[in-house]
């Protein structure tokens, strides 16, 4: 296991030694909360000529964000409104940004989650580490009615009509600390100042939103299996190999994967591997004929020698019709 994945187990075993990273913290936090004034007093940012919509968290690793900004992405196209999308590009090198994302885009270039987003919701995606540039090549270059920030939520510099937290309320946040000794980037009171609270699981473990603006539940359900190269997605009743699989996931939550993969009736050896993290050919050699099954965010970036038993799961976030109302809403767009 690498040391990052058991830095992320320490934070929500809530291991006994992390306290010791507490001076570590409190310095963190406080260099956080002065950037967050500075900037809010002394950088004034003024709104762009379309809406501009942040989807984050605040808290480390997978709350799934980038399965909400699609369900977003295609409940907002399926009203007639024209999405556009800007992402850090986590992961991706380019030469130079902003990057417009394409289907035939290398995702060593752009990062796995923006031509995941590209390829499934066949919108515009920019990729910029600045996202200020990557917003203003939207409205520049491209005609769009709304744009949406994948993460961004502590990036002050660029302006944002509306904020929408995911929380994932099965993992919660941990032992509560700012990193390094825990998983959060800022106070839980955070989620008190945003527009919208998603709540991302079925535990039912709620934080303390009693001052927050609106909050809204919602889980990713599994929409079947398509074998890696093939479009076709067949449902568990299809399925004829043995339930006993192998699970390799590089996301920030990959017990979630084994979780979903447990209800569809599977008995999963999960591997996981860092977010973001690229699966090798070895990573999906078991020497066994087992079937392996890998997230769709692994699938999109994976070049090496497909295995013939290699499978990916295909799912799905369903949103509340209020809470996408509310958000056209919040942004103040035209009802079309």
């Amino acid at each position: 296991m690498s040391i990052e994945r058991k830095l992320v187990n320490a934070w929500f075993q809530k291991k006994v030694w992390l306290w010791s990273l507490l001076p570590l913290s409190t310095v963190f936090f406080s260099l956080s909360w002065l950037r967050r004034q500075y900037l809010k007093w002394w950088v004034k940012t003024e709104p762009y000529e379309v809406p501009v919509l942040v989807v984050g968290n605040i808290s480390v690793g997978g709350s799934g964000k980038t399965p909400f900004i699609i369900a977003l992405v295609k409940r907002l196209q399926k009203k007639g409104y024209v999405v556009g999308v800007v992402s850090r590009g986590y992961g991706g090198t380019a030469a130079t940004y902003p990057l417009v994302v394409s289907a035939d885009t290398s995702p060593s270039l752009c990062g796995d989650e923006p031509l995941l987003i590209s390829t499934i919701c066949k919108c515009t995606v920019v990729v910029d580490p600045l996202r200020v540039r990557a917003v203003n090549a939207l409205v520049e270059h491209f005609s769009c009615d709304i744009i949406l920030s994948d993460d961004g939520l502590q990036h002050y510099r660029m302006h944002r009509d509306v904020e929408v937290a995911i929380v994932d309320v099965d993992r919660g946040f941990g032992n509560g600390l700012m990193l390094p000794a825990g998983p959060l980037r800022e106070p839980i009171s955070r989620l008190k100042t945003v527009d919208f609270v998603v709540l991302n699981g079925k535990s039912g473990n709620q934080p303390n939103l009693a001052d927050s603006q609106e909050s809204y539940s919602v889980s990713i359900e599994p929409d079947g299996l398509r074998k890696f190269g093939s479009d076709v997605v067949i449902g568990i009743s299809e399925w004829s190999l043995s339930k006993q699989v192998h699970a390799v996931a590089g996301i920030g939550h990959p017990e979630r994967f084994a979780e979903t993969l447990v209800t569809m009736g599977f008995n999963p050896s999960l591997s996981p591997k860092n977010d973001h993290q690229s699966l090798t050919s070895d990573d999906l050699n078991f020497g066994d004929s087992l079937a392996v099954i890998i997230t769709a965010k692994d699938a999109i970036k994976y070049t090496g020698v497909v295995p013939e038993n290699l499978w990916v799961l295909e799912v799905h976030m369903s949103l509340n019709d209020l809470l996408v109302d509310n958000i056209c809403n919040r942004a103040g767009l035209i009802k079309l």
